[in-house]
């Protein structure tokens, strides 16, 4: 018999990098698709664009002037703000709208994530084999939130890097880096990562991976080495001399004023935000901590890791996202048993049951998708209005000093809905986003358009609205789940501007 032909450099390419290529295309879909992002991203996103676009001259910076509740660090900011910038700089040359940019940044830091997320990928089919793999890769294919978020700039999404790296080296048996890399997410990204750090160094305390002289030499020299140099970056940033997450620590866990942006029940990681988005991997990440006893000690410190984190009233999945993935590696092992067993009698029912609820997790992701295309009101409504004003009045996008100046005025409601610094143009438009102006007060200022949430303006045109998300509807037909959305910003504009009386607008509903 002869020997089989070696695989062609595509296939051995597929074969290397193919899960890489799945839940990469998945990631850049989602970006591509729901460009804008949310307020709790506008910290960095806005570090971002001012790295980008003001370079050193950091009075032009938007923290600045919005320095948001409390401050974060610009070190995450400016290590993709670098590495983007050759593509962002291609951009400017050839006059592309900066909302590019913002997809620039966005595909590095995923990239960045994805990246991490293969090196601990890796390190499970050493350790687990590579049915064990390909399930973990197809879980985290069909979860919606892990891929979602892995373009968002959130402090959460820095940290969550370092987490999988963190999780790589613990299963490698490279002990001491796991504590570093989870160190440096405490110190410099989350400082919540400091529950994370306790509950996996005390675990390796106790299975002597490192003796406490080794874990506490570790841990202080890293320690003072990254708070030394957020401190350096950040109070040249900011300023002022600080370290920003240990006044973010202070701000959430001592004056526990987190709480003010709303609380949950206690067990509401476990019966919500879990359930949400690991999906068919929940039930399945308790089977396979109960089939394979090699996870459990894996399983058990992230866990209670939640459990910990469930203390703090305000909660978000986003703060308990790294999690996420060692979970996962659970769930996959309980999928890989049921797939291995799948011809024996009684596991047959089982692994069709677990195709079943694969096919509903996609399903709930594709909902969850499909919701947040449309919870981005205040970005599609800002881009819509330099479309229509410039399509109907034919306004260059090029400096033009000869045209006159329109001044765009964005209110909270709308800069949380997506809007950011990347979504604007250049001249001759101007946007504000002063604070405190009342609906009387409008008529009485110069601006040329109003981007926000009331309806009717007194010395103001309706020109449209823009609908965002607003709940999901069960209906008694196919599909059984609709989505319901409802005008969330309204388009105006001055009537005491000539051009507005010329623009014809559909008007709001």
């Amino acid at each position: 018999m002869a020997p089989p032909s070696p695989p062609t450099p595509a296939a051995r390419l597929l074969r290397e990098y193919g899960w890489d290529l799945m839940l990469g295309s998945i990631a850049a879909f989602y970006a591509v698709m729901v460009p804008y992002t949310k307020v709790e991203e506008s910290f960095n996103v806005q570090a971002m664009h001012d790295i980008l676009y003001h370079n050193h001259h950091i009075n032009k910076y938007d923290h600045l002037e919005f320095p948001g509740v409390v401050p974060r660090t610009f070190i995450g900011a400016l290590v993709i703000a670098i590495i983007s910038s050759p593509a962002v700089l291609i951009m400017r040359a050839v006059h592309v709208p900066k909302v590019y940019s913002l997809l620039a940044v966005r595909l590095v830091l995923g990239c960045a994530i994805l990246m991490t997320l293969r090196l601990f990928r890796v390190e499970v089919k050493r350790k687990f084999g590579h049915h064990v793999e390909a399930f973990f890769a197809i879980l985290t294919a069909i979860q919606f939130h892990v891929l979602f978020y892995s373009t968002r700039p959130l402090p959460n999404i820095f940290a969550l890097a370092l987490v999988n790296l963190a999780y790589s080296f613990w299963f490698k048996g490279n002990y001491l880096r796991t504590l570093q890399a989870l160190i440096v997410a405490a110190t410099v990204f989350r400082c919540d990562m400091i529950l994370l750090l306790g509950t996996i160094g005390i675990t390796l305390l106790l299975s002597r991976s490192f003796s406490l002289l080794e874990a506490i030499k570790c841990c202080i020299s890293t320690a003072v080495v990254c708070i030394g140099f957020t401190v350096l970056v950040d109070s040249i940033m900011w300023q002022r001399i600080m370290w920003p997450e240990f006044e973010v620590l202070w701000f959430n866990s001592v004056l526990n004023r987190s709480s003010e942006w709303g609380t949950h029940s206690i067990h509401w990681y476990f019966t919500s935000a879990l359930p949400r988005s690991m999906l068919v991997a929940y039930p399945l990440c308790l089977v396979g901590a109960l089939l394979d006893r090699r996870i459990v000690p894996y399983v058990i410190p992230v866990t209670l890791f939640v459990v910990l984190y469930s203390k703090l009233p305000h909660k978000e999945l986003r703060f308990i996202i790294a999690a996420v993935p060692m979970l996962n590696v659970s769930a996959s092992l309980a999928a890989s048993r049921l797939y291995n067993n799948r011809k024996k009698t009684g596991w047959n029912f089982l692994y069709v049951l677990m195709l079943g609820a694969f096919l509903v997790s996609l399903g709930y992701s594709a909902v969850s998708f499909m919701a947040s295309y449309s919870n981005y009101p205040g970005g599609n409504a800002l881009k819509a209005l330099h479309e229509v004003v410039s399509n109907k009045l034919r306004i260059p996008l090029l400096p033009d000093n000869s045209t006159k100046e329109k001044m765009v005025h964005i209110d909270a409601f709308t800069a949380m809905g997506g809007v950011s610094r990347f979504c604007e143009n250049e001249y001759p438009w101007r946007y504000s986003k002063e604070e405190g102006i009342s609906i009387e007060e409008y008529q009485t200022r110069n601006f040329t358009y109003l981007l926000n949430e009331h309806r009717y303006i007194s010395g103001y045109k309706c020109l449209f609205a823009v609908e965002g998300f607003s709940r999901a509807k069960i209906q008694p037909r196919f599909p059984p789940l609709s989505l319901v959305k409802a005008p969330k910003v309204f388009a105006h504009g001055n009537t005491g501007d000539p051009g507005i009386l010329s623009l014809d607008c559909p008007g709001c509903p």
